[in-house]
């Protein structure tokens, strides 16, 4: 080693879950690239479930002797702190439901990802989404054939999953905002090709994706323009350093709350946060609804674990000059997707409206600078991932000829056709809606209750309407599913296989558990603070 270089220090014991679950993708990789097709998908399912589990052992080990304060590693690029360790096991808990949903090849027959991910659309039509054109059927099987004739799944997806779950692992305990941009790239580039994946309804996915990719690509660079503004201003873009240097500078703020806005408009883009959402409905929709419940549940987490640690460790002494933005922008958030969520007749983009108005709500959390606004996020990012990870499972098992019978038409009269779905949805929607005894209402409780103590009783009371008002469409499928006759031609329920009943059990039982028995939870939430 050339005389001068020390190598820093590095504390292998706190990123070893990072590290195991990093190498399980690069495993993946050589899976992919060695073994014959047909043992693909056994293999990285194996693979996929003992890396998981490998990781959350190590945590749980790692949790169980960590002290309060938590520790700064290499090169103090990564803190591992007590939220960090929450977010990760959350995130974890989370991933293992979406592989599960990712690798059934029950529902959707050969599984819900294209066999070839090279393979392009029929070209002479715009899939309207309908599921009728022929260029959505090219993958499925048809009505009347043998489902075990469908073409197996491409297991390049596998990979993609552990390498965007590192991603938000780094993301989440990213200690400089370079390292945070890396961390969102690494997250995001494989979600636009999982994006585009689906095995039905090929020209809705990859316009997803594309669109996905676009608009991701113009929120990365504001991130990055924001950073550099931010390192203009402060010599440094480690958070802490950008903390100090805003605090009694002569200076003039212009770069610093310029940079923070910019860098705002791209962590809010991946949050999906109104009025930056605008990928979000179209995303939910095109996406293989398994990828979907990936997006909706683990990107949420590891979005606004990444905000809330910017705006406690670098901002949180300058709240009062960037709060009243940040009020317009939860107010703007809440309204969309509660209005605009109204209107939909595609239950996979009522949800993604849903997901807009829930990120509002948690950004009154984030804004709330105290332990009880970390712990109060922290706390409704794990309950609303569960929740919605098991919506999208449930919404994968309604299908017709076409493929998943997603207009809210064809969920009339469910009750009747399958009444344990229905019952199972019903929960879920109720968590969503905020009702008592679900995990929805300890959550929304315990955020508006930090945002009310931390002075901001006006949010609360727009949250609280906007609320009332987004319970109305999720009451509205109820209603449909239990008080509508069934089409004589509508959809069937599709029985699931062990993986989606697992991720659909572990979802509605969190829901129920985190609802009715939340103190443990919540003690874990509130086990420590950032540190920087």
């Amino acid at each position: 080693m050339a005389q001068g270089i020390e190598v820093p220090p590095i504390d292998y014991a706190a990123i070893a879950p990072l590290l195991i679950i990093l190498g399980t993708a690069l495993v993946g990789v050589l899976v992919e690239a060695f073994l014959p097709r047909h043992q693909r998908w056994p293999a990285q399912v194996a693979l996929s479930v003992v890396g998981i589990a490998a990781a959350g052992l190590t945590l749980g080990i790692y949790a169980g002797g960590a002290g309060p304060d938590g520790v700064v590693t290499l090169s103090a690029a990564l803190a591992v702190d007590r939220p960090t360790l929450f977010l990760w096991g959350t995130l974890l808990a989370l991933g293992l439901g979406s592989v599960l949903l990712i690798a059934d090849r029950s529902v959707e027959p050969g599984g819900a990802i294209l066999p070839s991910a090279i393979a392009r659309a029929a070209v002479g039509g715009r899939s309207t989404g309908t599921g009728a054109g022929p260029e959505d059927r090219d993958y499925g099987s048809p009505p009347g054939s043998d489902p075990s004739a469908a073409p197996t799944m491409q297991t390049e997806v596998f990979p993609f999953t552990f390498f965007a779950l590192s991603g938000m692992m780094t993301f989440v305990a990213a200690n400089d905002l370079l390292t945070m941009f890396i961390a969102l790239e690494v997250l995001s580039l494989p979600l636009y090709l999982m994006c585009g994946l689906a095995r039905r309804r090929r020209l809705l996915s990859q316009e997803a994706a594309v669109k996905y990719f676009l608009l991701g690509a113009f929120a990365s660079a504001f991130f990055l323009y924001g950073l550099a503004l931010i390192y203009g201003y402060a010599g440094s873009v480690r958070l802490s350093d950008v903390a100090e240097a805003s605090v009694g500078s002569a200076r003039s703020d212009a770069l610093l709350y310029a940079g923070l806005a910019l860098l705002v408009v791209g962590l809010m883009f991946k949050a999906s946060v109104g009025p930056f959402h605008t990928w979000t409905p179209d995303v939910y929709q095109g996406a293989p609804t398994p990828v979907t419940a990936f997006m909706a549940a683990c990107t949420k987490v590891a979005a606004f674990g990444g905000i809330l640690r910017v705006l406690h460790v670098a901002f949180g002494d300058t709240r009062w000059e960037w709060r009243g933005v940040l009020w317009a922008v939860a107010i703007a958030s809440m309204v969309i997707g509660a209005v605009i969520g109204l209107t939909q007749t595609d239950i996979k983009r009522m949800v993604a409206y849903s997901s807009v108005a829930h990120a509002g709500f948690l950004l009154l959390g984030a804004m709330a600078i105290t332990p009880g606004g970390i712990s109060g996020s922290l706390f409704y990012l794990l309950a609303y991932g569960f929740n919605t990870l098991a919506i999208f499972g449930v919404i994968s098992l309604v299908r017709d000829a076409d493929g998943e019978a997603s207009h809210l038409s064809q969920w009339a009269g469910l009750a009747k056709r399958s009444p344990v779905v229905a019952y199972t949805m019903a929960f879920l929607l109720l968590g969503l809606a905020g009702i008592p005894l679900t995990s929805g209402f300890t959550a929304k409780f315990a955020v508006f209750s930090a945002a009310l103590g931390d002075g901001m009783g006006p949010l609360v009371v727009i949250a609280l309407i906007a609320s009332a008002i987004a319970a109305f469409f999720y009451l509205r499928v109820i209603v449909l599913m239990f008080f509508s006759e069934p089409a004589p031609d509508g959809p069937s329920v599709t029985v699931p296989g062990a993986f989606t009943t697992a991720a659909i059990t572990l979802g509605v039982l969190i829901t129920l558990l985190l609802g009715v028995l939340p103190t443990l939870a919540l003690e874990w939430a509130a086990g420590g603070v950032f540190v920087g």
